[in-house]
């Protein structure tokens, strides 16, 4: 988190911090300050949605116990108005359930006090990226990587590496799971190199069976097979002068493999039925999921072709190990797909893009794409909600606890509605619920339940409110 704790001096982000202790809040101020944050600050939550109503900050930094309207109400008139400005809660120990609670509703985060000052920027930090829309293109942006949306430093290093590759005809092999985006690094190589404006032709090895794949490749000549009732160009002279990519090449059959060298070798293609050969000049591109050593090592794959085809390679990263990039991706793919839908749609809420976030990803980038598609085709409201993105993600939208963690939580909500039926009186408590008061005493210990806060006293009961 080094890298985004400090924002950039050029544009330092706008934040709103609301704190009834002056103290506090001059500290608070003071470190933000330092951090590179234009700071706001204000004692109370009316002073803030004044502050919201003249400028608008790009994150809110607020105390939950606040004078009047405490820093949970403050968060939902902020919502009412401004549903994707992120809020963090500043919190005391005897309001972290009420915290907690406001996470489910959309809160980014809470923070307990007394706060770790390098958390309390990383998750600004997180929370700043998150709702951060697309950056405009501007003069510095490269045509060429167009396409790979990302601000991850390990995207940034592999992108530097491609494009000084691009320059050359080395073959390249792509290694990286399925939906990292292998295909669209192939083109971005492509695009980058000066065979650019010839064609780029793309094909799945494993998607084309054995029988079809020789010809498609190296075509085949008029009757060379019952159903060859014209000449038929393959892929490789239908990409002369430009880019070839062989997607799943660790699918490539055996007896193919061997054809392939040899066009490697002699820069020529025989078609199916030909006694001529033809030469191609064509730069080739390979990707695979597969583990290829493992694959030489079983005999699948030959090592003469394996090293011919990697004589450079590239590995991408998958979207889990890129976190930086889901909000950035999604929100792409939002502004990209509404148009297609026939939406109008601003973004996700905070808590929606914070679950795209967090999730697993196990399809990667092409997952997340079908997971944007599947939201834009069916939300009605301008904000993407959360209970969109968890139906997409296959997300259960009610907490599923296990036996013991459903137990615990159901015997402290009794213990506390008993509290609360008897203003704190513990023999009444431990009679309706039918055990002696020493069990009691210990069930309450247990949870950390104190009897006197439920006593009917106005300052316990503004405690709940």
């Amino acid at each position: 988190m080094a890298d985004t704790a400090r924002p950039s001096p050029a544009s330092p982000p706008r934040l709103l911090v609301v704190d009834d202790d002056a103290d506090m809040l001059r500290l608070l101020s003071m470190r933000l300050t330092a951090a590179g944050y234009h700071v706001s600050a204000v004692g109370s939550a009316e002073a803030a949605l004044a502050q919201l109503a003249i400028e608008r900050p790009q994150l809110v930094l607020s105390d939950v116990r606040l004078p009047g309207r405490d820093g949970l109400a403050l968060f939902d008139e902020i919502r009412t108005r401004h549903p994707s400005l992120p809020v963090i809660l500043l919190t005391a120990h005897g309001t972290i359930p009420d915290a907690v609670e406001a996470t489910a509703r959309g809160v980014f985060t809470y923070l307990t006090k007394p706060y770790d000052g390098k958390e309390l920027l990383d998750k600004i930090a997180q929370a700043l990226a998150l709702s951060a829309p697309p950056a405009p293109a501007g003069p510095t942006d490269e045509r060429w990587r167009a396409g790979l949306i990302s601000r991850s430093s390990r995207m940034a290093e592999l992108l530097a590496e491609a494009r000084m590759i691009a320059r050359s005809d080395a073959s390249v092999l792509l290694r990286g799971d399925s939906g990292t985006g292998k295909e669209m690094l192939a083109r971005t190589i492509h695009g980058a190199s000066p065979r650019a404006a010839r064609p780029f032709i793309a094909v799945n090895c494993g998607a084309i069976p054995e029988a079809l794949l020789e010809s498609e490749l190296f075509g085949h000549m008029k009757g060379a097979f019952t159903d060859a009732v014209a000449n038929h160009k393959g892929l490789f002279q239908a990409a002369d002068g430009g880019t070839l990519l062989l997607d799943e090449i660790g699918d490539m059959p055996p007896a193919l493999q061997v054809k392939l060298l040899r066009v490697l070798q002699e820069h020529a293609v025989r078609p199916l039925g030909s006694s001529q050969s033809v030469p191609v000049d064509v730069r080739i591109l390979s990707a695979t999921h597969r583990d290829l050593d493992a694959a030489m090592a079983a005999g699948q794959f030959r090592e003469d072709l394996y090293y011919r085809l990697n004589v450079v390679t590239l590995t991408l990263p998958p979207l889990a190990e890129r976190r930086e990039d889901i909000a950035l991706l999604a929100n792409h793919f939002l502004h990209k797909l509404a148009g297609k839908y026939g939406r109008r749609l601003s973004g996700f809420a905070p808590e929606a893009l914070k679950a795209l976030t967090t999730a697993a990803w196990p399809g990667n980038v092409r997952q997340l794409y079908n997971v944007v598609e599947q939201v834009c085709a069916l939300s009605t409201t301008p904000l993407v909600p959360l209970a969109l993105v968890q139906r997409a993600l296959r997300v259960p939208s009610i907490e599923v606890l296990t036996y013991a963690e459903a137990k615990q939580r159901f015997e402290r909500d009794y213990l506390v509605g008993l509290l609360k039926l008897t203003d704190g009186n513990v023999a009444d408590a431990a009679r309706l619920a039918d055990r002696n008061r020493t069990e009691f005493y210990r069930l309450l210990q247990k949870h950390e339940l104190t009897p006197g806060h439920f006593k009917a006293d106005p300052v316990a009961e503004g405690r709940h409110d």
